[in-house]
């Protein structure tokens, strides 16, 4: 089966290299940019602006290959890639939940912004809470390890040539 897609628009994001970027949208709380719709998805745009967040899905277009096996930025162990938020999977797709503070003609202005300038967007998706909050009780190796994610910048680790750590 081959499945292809188009980016319905871009990031718009102070990101210009991977390396010191955070590695999650926690850790960008305060950092703002947009997505430029492009102009045939613009009255996909209708009523967006209602809502106070939204998923964002996008291309991890500086992302070539994956491993199965990674060692995350918050661990020093491997662990399986579909058990991390590791960009370097078998499908370069990114999600983020975002804050979204305003749209303005083909721009939709967000905070929580820890994507790459021109990174292509895939789809935008409001937020609701009674559909998508879960009481989660048990979160596997990143117990104790997720709330580092406020503080902890990306590293070379997963890009398209990554600098290789000594196990």
């Amino acid at each position: 089966m081959d499945i292809s897609y188009s980016p319905i628009g871009y990031f718009r994001s102070p990101y210009t290299e991977i390396k010191g970027m955070p590695i999650q949208p926690i850790g960008a709380a305060d950092v703002e940019g947009a997505i430029e719709v492009l102009p045939e998805f613009r009255a996909g745009l209708t009523d967006l602006e209602g809502f106070s967040h939204v998923f964002v899905l996008y291309h991890l277009h500086q992302i070539e290959g994956y491993e199965l096996m990674i060692k995350p930025f918050l661990d020093t162990r491997r662990h399986g890639v579909f058990a991390t938020r590791s960009p370097k999977r078998p499908n370069a797709i990114g999600l983020s939940v975002m804050r979204l503070q305003r749209v303005e003609g083909l721009f939709v202005y967000l905070a929580g912004i820890d994507v790459l300038d021109q990174t292509p967007v895939i789809d935008i998706k409001p937020y609701v809470a009674d559909f998508d909050r879960c009481d989660a009780d048990r979160f596997g190796w990143f117990e104790g390890k997720s709330r580092n994610a406020t503080h902890h910048r990306s590293d070379e680790r997963f890009a398209a040539q990554p600098v290789m750590a000594e196990d």
